[in-house]
């Protein structure tokens, strides 16, 4: 995840009776990077045994138990990984003790992402975490009687609750009025939505119709990882496009990462792109490999803000396509895309969302810095 980390080396330890590591994670930026996301590997963990759901993790300063999750994105029962969070302020270093004990169990109030494919709304795929919302489009939306919809946009709910609230907005089906927790006011269409993906060829953007399959690889309570397929394109040459998507609590940022399966190789570029509103203002820092766009809510309350930050060097181009701006890579691209709202609590306004965008670039840049370094003191 953008947040992520590097594992450095360490020494290895052999001693069968080792019931503690001490983990020391270390933010390299001048400036303070919250719910950022530290991830170990396995092999790293081996003094505490084969069973990553088994290790908890504590703060090494205040002893108090922090929420972990282990990761088994291939469905192996074996995880690949311990993710759990922490708040690093600007330059500093947290320690960590890690324990082997009985099987971690979680509570509904631990979990803060969640996603599904939901079926009775004519086969969406819905996320969210404690900031964010989106959903994207599959099959059954195409031949819709009511309104049919061909579109591989990304799609936004806005927000300002910490709640997870995907399941109960369905429920009710009234979700494009707010109660007070948000509501459904943007309008993807058949645009790029904020973050949709899209291939680029004889300088025209090549999309695929709705999704097919979905696959949830991981669903929290930290890290909520799924899976799309795009088996149908309107293009000869695309065989299929499978899209992993990747999003953290307390992040208002989301990983694309999307592989292709083609015929042949040709002269395929990658897009993504962010839908043209009316008297929306958007910035484009090429050089930082971010783009936003910050406008008034059609319907609802307030301003809000899509963004798209990728790897500065994947850059080719960057313009505008069918009412998307978008930026034209290299193919494959890895980007993040993420939406802020003034009326959620975290954005007073655009400048607060620039920052948190120019921020964002930074950490994706330079990931934590994690030691494994000794057995904790018992």
């Amino acid at each position: 995840m953008a947040a992520g980390t590097l594992l450095t080396a360490s020494p290895v330890l052999h001693a069968a009776d080792v019931a503690a590591l001490r983990v020391i994670v270390h933010n390299e930026l001048p400036l303070a990077r919250p719910s950022e996301t530290v991830e170990i590997k396995a092999a790293a963990l081996v003094p505490l045994g084969n069973e990553l759901a088994r290790i908890h993790v504590f703060d090494h300063d205040t002893g108090h138990e922090i929420l972990v999750q282990a990761l088994d994105l291939d469905g192996d029962d074996v995880p690949e990984s311990l993710i759990f969070q922490t708040d690093m302020t600007a330059g500093g270093s947290r320690s960590f003790d890690l324990r082997r004990g009985e099987k971690v169990t979680y509570r509904k109030d631990d979990f803060h992402v969640y996603g599904r494919f939901v079926r009775e709304r004519y086969d969406d795929f819905a996320w969210e975490n404690d900031r964010v919302a989106h959903r994207m489009y599959g099959a059954a939306l195409e031949t819709w009687k009511k309104e049919p919809l061909t579109s591989s946009s990304v799609d936004v709910w806005l927000k300002r609750t910490r709640r997870l609230i995907v399941n109960d907005w369905y429920m009710v089906d009234d979700y494009h009025h707010d109660t007070g927790e948000g509501a459904d006011f943007y309008s993807a269409g058949r645009s790029r939505g904020c973050g949709g993906s899209a291939l680029w060829r004889d300088g025209k953007l090549v999309v695929s119709k709705n999704f097919r399959d979905s696959h949830v690889l991981a669903n929290g309570p930290i890290r909520l990882v799924f899976e799309l397929r795009y088996p149908v394109w309107d293009a000869a040459g695309i065989r299929s496009e499978t899209k992993r998507i990747t999003l953290d609590a307390g992040q208002n940022f989301n990983r694309f990462e999307s592989h292709y399966e083609l015929d042949a190789p040709g002269d395929w570029q990658y897009v993504t792109g962010l839908k043209k509103f009316p008297a929306t203002d958007v910035r484009i820092e090429r050089d930082g490999g971010w783009i936003r766009a910050w406008g008034a809510v059609a319907g609802g309350t307030g301003k809000f803000g899509c963004a798209i930050v990728i790897d500065p060097a994947a850059i080719a181009e960057v313009t505008e396509a069918d009412g998307n701006h978008v930026i034209i890579s290299r193919v494959p691209a890895v980007y993040y895309a993420g939406t802020g709202w003034d009326k959620s609590g975290d954005f007073a306004d655009v400048s607060a969302w620039d920052s948190y965008v120019a921020q964002w670039a930074k950490r994706i840049k330079s990931p934590l810095r994690v030691e494994v370094v000794t057995p904790a003191a018992q």
